[in-house]
């Protein structure tokens, strides 16, 4: 068997291969031999069916299965002797021009992984938040968990923010009704947002049973692209009126939020505990993006297109899945692998450059920090020790921690060599930095 490798791109690989067909029948011959004696074929004993006959019906798929095993390994022996590393699968062709009557010709094209150059991690700037969780960052935490059980009771007095309206709304543009301009018993609470700022401007003060006419211009960018930029004249109606009334900070609030003692100063505690764990959860993720941003950035390499496609079509998949669970019909998912192409290669660079960083700076996952991220994730939930059980029963349930603790690694890595400034800020200004 002869091969050859030739270059045929900054990582794209062509193995020509020349397989004797003396040896491919041999081995064909070989094949269908062992097969006769277990075969079984109506009108004779096993053992005692006419080669000729095997080789009839079995023949050319044994023939196909006997080259495609030769050219494997005449694959995977060029692999190992010249120690390629191969990205993604490779793709084997048959060789153009006059079939040989003494060899068959085949190549598999493939690509290699690429050198990576890490860049500099001295010029990385890093900004790491310094955040303490505060007794009024406590306050306003139990303030959202009492609006999440407020009631409402009914007003007669004008509409201000934080009230829940019920109104019936029909929109038109140039005297025509539009899609999704018109709704009754329609619910709006004042101030959350939901509506476009004009809408819930045209609301304020009004009382149950007035009616409201006013315009509206759509933005630009408005989701909604039959009406983006257009002047809607709206007329609205308000049936009725609520104002929120929060439940007391007390003994039966606590218990209703799982505290068996009763005590405000215990939910209190298991609040500040919740915050706390985000707030950790949250830094983690500030300076990791940080930190891997500025890798990906900063190296240089070439991306291997095999992964980076094969990448670009997992992503969409998973927005497939993603759309079908939300209800979407099948015939209405436009999506391909070009949409996620940018996402995809920024995965796959990144990926290849941890993986170059994690193998020479040896910076794998150790056991005890993936048994230690486990415990820290099975702590919120009711039984933390039965969560632990189950990821450890099947390796596989553990790759999700395995891969965090090793970007961890490469996070505290780069930590220990970038510029890094310490940035004090609110925790509120942390966790919604929009709002702030």
């Amino acid at each position: 068997m002869q091969t050859t490798v030739e270059s045929t791109g900054p990582l794209e690989r062509r193995l020509d291969v020349a397989v004797p067909v003396a040896q491919i029948e041999g081995e064909v011959e070989k094949r269908l031999a062992r097969l006769a004696k277990t075969v079984k074929v109506p009108g004779f004993r096993p053992g005692k069916v006419p080669i000729k006959m095997i080789a009839q019906q079995y023949g050319p798929q044994v023939r196909t299965d006997v080259i495609s095993d030769a050219v494997q390994k005449s694959f995977n022996d060029v692999v190992r002797e010249q120690n390629l590393r191969i990205a993604g699968q490779p793709r084997i062709e048959s060789k153009p021009g006059e079939a040989s009557s003494e060899a068959l010709e085949f190549s598999a094209v493939f690509e290699v992984y690429p050198d990576v150059k890490v860049p500099d991690i001295h010029s990385i700037r890093i900004e790491r938040p310094q955040v303490v969780v505060t007794p009024e960052d406590l306050d306003r935490t139990l303030l959202v968990l009492r609006k999440q059980r407020a009631t409402y009771d009914a007003v007669t007095r004008g509409v201000v923010k934080g009230d829940k309206l019920l109104v019936d709304f029909t929109g038109t543009i140039d005297g025509t009704e539009f899609p999704g301009g018109q709704a009754r018993d329609f619910a709006i609470t004042l101030g959350e947002g939901k509506m476009l700022p004009e809408f819930e401007a045209a609301l304020l003060d009004a009382r149950a049973g007035d009616t409201k006419v006013f315009a509206l211009t759509f933005p630009a960018d408005y989701h909604g692209k039959e009406v983006a930029g257009k002047t809607a004249q709206f007329s609205l109606t308000v049936k009725q009126v609520t104002e929120p009334r929060l439940p007391e900070l007390d003994t039966a609030f606590a218990t209703a939020f799982g505290i068996k003692s009763g005590r405000v100063d215990d939910l209190r505690a298991e609040v500040g505990a919740n915050l706390n764990f985000e707030l950790r959860r949250k830094l983690d993720a500030v300076v990791k993006e940080q930190a891997m941003k500025g890798l990906r950035e900063g190296a240089e390499l070439t991306l291997p297109r095999s992964l980076v496609e094969l990448e670009a079509v997992q992503l969409m998949r998973r927005m497939v899945v993603n759309l079908q669970q939300q209800g979407m019909k099948n015939e209405d998912i436009k999506l391909t692998p070009d949409l996620f192409r940018p996402q995809a290669e920024d995965r796959v660079a990144l990926g290849l450059i941890l993986a170059e960083i994690v193998r020479r700076e040896k910076l794998q996952a150790r056991p005890e920090q993936v048994k230690a991220m486990v415990a820290e994730t099975a702590q919120t939930y009711e039984q933390p020790e039965a969560v632990v059980r189950w990821h450890y029963e099947k390796p596989e349930r553990l790759q999700e921690f395995e891969s965090a603790a090793l970007e961890r690694n490469v996070v505290d890595w780069v930590l220990g060599q970038a510029q890094v400034v310490d940035k004090p800020m609110t925790f509120e200004t942390l966790m919604e930095p929009a709002r702030a």
